[in-house]
């Protein structure tokens, strides 16, 4: 297969894998979210109620359902990706310059991630793009 192939096969499938991305990755926020709300699956990250982390909980458990759906990405993605970068920046930061010195990996990883997906919405297979197919 030459390489123009492969590049034009590859691109053709880059609305699909985006949508698949934008799935994986709000579904893993949304479990941190459940974690934190109502201890499962870790019971361990159970919070108390009206926390700042408890708060943070709420962010995770909508804006990851949300994002995952594909219901109002663009924004619940912004909102998701300042609360991670905040949640860096205040807690993981200040106990050493680089993610991998501070547990901060995660927070990273997800602000950028959803920062990524401010920028190219929910994608072909989004709740969002299906209703505004069916308004048409």
């Amino acid at each position: 297969m030459a390489p123009a192939d492969i590049e034009n096969k590859l691109t053709a499938l880059t609305p699909i894998t985006l949508s698949a991305f934008r799935v994986v990755t709000g579904f893993l926020f949304f479990l941190h979210g459940t974690s934190h709300l109502f201890g499962w699956p870790l019971a361990s990250y159970l919070q108390p109620v009206g926390t700042l982390p408890w708060w943070v909980g709420i962010i995770e458990f909508v804006g990851g359902a949300t994002i995952a759906l594909g219901i109002g990405t663009r924004l619940a993605a912004f909102v998701a990706s300042g609360a991670m970068a905040v949640a860096y920046f205040t807690y993981h930061q200040p106990e050493g310059l680089l993610p991998i010195q501070n547990s901060g990996e995660a927070a990273a990883l997800y602000s950028w991630s959803f920062l990524l997906l401010v920028f190219t919405g929910g994608g072909s297979l989004s709740l969002d793009r299906f209703i505004t197919r069916a308004k048409r």
